[in-house]
């Protein structure tokens, strides 16, 4: 069960693919990759190679041109998204992007859902490993495998059936806020935690996201060792259990609302700290690794273009512009390097616990550990479930908020985009189809301040 990797100077746990030799000379290169290249202070010579690794099957430019656009769904902010495509549309700019930065519900929920209705909202997109089985169960998915760059991805980073591949890589440990904690305070080990008292009676936030680092502990230590430390950290360390998003969490550091958040992303926290704010990231060993996964819907409309374009970004210099672009570890091997990691010191020579989220049979036996002492700790295990009927009075932040009338009293709840169980008609939707006068049936603690389900006509 364990897979524990040691990493050294270079990344070599993910191997390497050795490239052909082809240089990349400095008038050979787009006015963009340059200005990367300057900006990150990084050596042209790292891109030796990129010849080769440009190369796509005869056809694909053609069709990619008649195609002429591509609309991809993500994460990254959209002043990140165009730094990242500077190069590329320097080299291909008949290729148009439509481009949206979207949550979790409007870039996965309904993107499947309006698949199934013989819909395309997008070509491409990222962060859906989670709900991986449900585009896999509809057949939703494009095979990925004929992508040259394709072949450079080491083991691990792509799907075994071809239907994703990795977009870039994650390192989750904790932020903390270095005007309130020394760093030699800080816990070595994830077991340490349990025993620092000094963080104990929230000076530690913990979000509910299990997937992104107790899932690697899990398949680095196992369940029975997960079991005991979920355990002891919610009941013992006594921690704040925080609804918020990772990067507020962040936010919420840097204000010092709380010492230490947990789980918090290496390369957002330098985004904040590179800004002068007081917060570090620091990771207990072993460090939690993720990868981010990327895919095509099935017989996309500009399929071509989503081709070229996600070959170029396997490449050096997809990757160093996505690293210039958000700070994010570039996925190619040759690149796994110091130069690319935003708190080397915490990573390198560290033992890693890598763990793909789409392993959704550890993912439900995570959650049936997780969830019964994240409720006891919440208190949301004595809280009374209300069932209602009610009308929709208002609708805000596209389905986000709402408001109705109960008995009658006005009450205003969120509708969590991956939280909340939402139907339309007996069919699964998104919040942002949400409308006023829609009549729904509500269920939710008493008192809580979000939905847990609203099945509405």
């Amino acid at each position: 069960m364990k897979r524990l990797l040691r990493v050294c100077v270079v990344l070599v746990a993910f191997g390497l693919v050795p490239l052909p030799a082809a240089g990349a000379g400095a008038a050979d290169l787009p006015k963009a990759t340059r200005d990367i290249l300057k900006q990150t202070n990084l050596p042209e010579s790292l891109l030796q190679g990129l010849d080769a690794e440009l190369k796509v099957p005869a056809g694909w430019i053609e069709k990619a041109k008649k195609e002429g656009e591509l609309t991809i769904l993500s994460t990254w902010d959209p002043k990140q998204f165009r730094a990242l495509v500077g190069p590329f549309q320097e080299r291909y700019p008949f290729i148009k992007f439509n481009y949206s930065r979207a949550s979790y519900n409007a870039r996965v929920i309904k993107t499947l859902i309006a698949f199934k209705e013989g819909r395309y909202v997008t070509d491409i997109l990222t962060g859906f490993d989670t709900s991986y089985d449900m585009f896999d169960k509809a057949d939703a998915l494009e095979n990925l495998s004929d992508i040259p760059n394709y072949r450079l991805l080491p083991e691990g980073m792509h799907d075994p059936k071809h239907k994703w591949l990795g977009q870039r890589l994650r390192y989750w440990c904790m932020s903390y806020n270095t005007d309130k904690v020394q760093k030699a305070d800080l816990p070595k080990t994830w077991d340490d935690i349990l025993t620092s008292k000094k963080f104990f009676n929230g000076k530690i936030a913990v979000a509910n996201r299990i997937e992104l680092w107790l899932l690697m502990l899990w398949g680095a230590k196992g369940e029975p060792w997960v079991a005991n430390f979920v355990n002891h950290l919610i009941t013992d360390v006594k921690p704040q259990l925080r609804k918020e998003g990772t990067n507020a969490l962040i936010s919420l550091v840097v204000a010092g609302e709380f010492d230490i958040a947990i789980p918090s992303a290496a390369y957002r926290v330098a985004q904040y700290s590179r800004k002068g704010a007081p917060v570090g990231w620091h990771c207990p060993e072993p460090v939690p690794l993720a990868v981010s996964g990327l895919g095509f819907l099935k017989n996309a409309p500009h399929l071509h273009a989503a081709k070229v374009f996600t070959n170029w970004f396997l490449s050096k210099e997809g990757q160093i512009a996505q690293f210039a672009a958000d700070g994010a570890p570039p996925i190619h091997p040759q690149l796994q390097t110091k130069a690319f990691l935003a708190f080397p010191d915490e990573i390198l020579g560290r033992k890693i616990a890598f763990r793909r989220s789409d392993d959704r049979e550890d993912t439900r036996r995570l959650s049936v550990v997780w969830e019964p002492i994240w409720k006891k700790g919440t208190g949301e295990d004595k809280l009374r479930i209300v069932t209602f009927d009610a009308r929709l009075d208002a609708v805000k932040r596209r389905g986000a908020l709402v408001t109705v009338k109960h008995e009658g009293k006005t009450v205003e709840f969120g509708v969590s985009g991956s939280r909340t169980r939402l139907t339309i008609a007996g069919k699964k939707e998104s919040r942002s189809t949400l409308k006023q006068g829609m009549t729904c049936k509500v269920t939710m603690a008493e008192g809580a301040k979000e939905a847990q389900e609203l099945s509405c006509r």
